[in-house]
């Protein structure tokens, strides 16, 4: 990959990595500072897009971000990233597994779809939409059609 393209890759896993876990961004030192690695079975660059295939992998400080493939279109004033397939965001605190995860800066969303878990600690939480607004810190957690979200909450142990 040529150093123009290793940037661009850099710049879109900062875009991911760099966002707070769900109710950390207040207590943690901001890992954007921090350098990303990757690595993936293949990639490519194509226009904006940056696409990582295979056991892809992005680690930021203690952010790791896992999938089978994660893309990233940087245009002016807007990105996006995807990772689809056995998706993982992990941080100190919480982990949360879904089958896709789409990411937007213009307004700050993270949305992760299809078998939902979200973990921290020994708390669970599962549904099969979770989206979550990084400015306003806040989350909602929702079932496909007629199913239900389920939770499993431990009082004392500080989550």
């Amino acid at each position: 990959m040529s150093m123009t393209r290793t940037l661009t890759v850099a710049a879109t896993a900062l875009a991911l990595l760099a966002l707070p876990s769900l109710g950390d961004a207040q207590t943690r030192p901001n890992s954007s500072d921090q350098p990303i690695s990757f690595s993936a079975d293949g990639g490519e660059y194509v226009g904006n897009t940056v696409t990582l295939r295979g056991r892809a992998e992005l680690i930021q400080g203690e952010n790791r971000l896992r999938a089978d493939s994660v893309s990233g279109l940087n245009q002016t004033g807007e990105s996006r990233i995807e990772a689809s397939g056995n998706v993982y965001f992990v941080t100190p605190e919480q982990t949360i597994r879904g089958d896709r995860a789409v990411y937007t800066t213009a307004d700050d969303m993270i949305v992760v779809t299809g078998d939902v878990i979200l973990t921290q600690g020994q708390n669970v939480l599962t549904g099969s939409r979770l989206t979550y607004n990084v400015r306003t810190q806040s989350a909602r957690i929702e079932a496909a059609g007629e199913g239900r979200i389920r939770g499993v909450f431990y009082p004392d142990s500080g989550n």
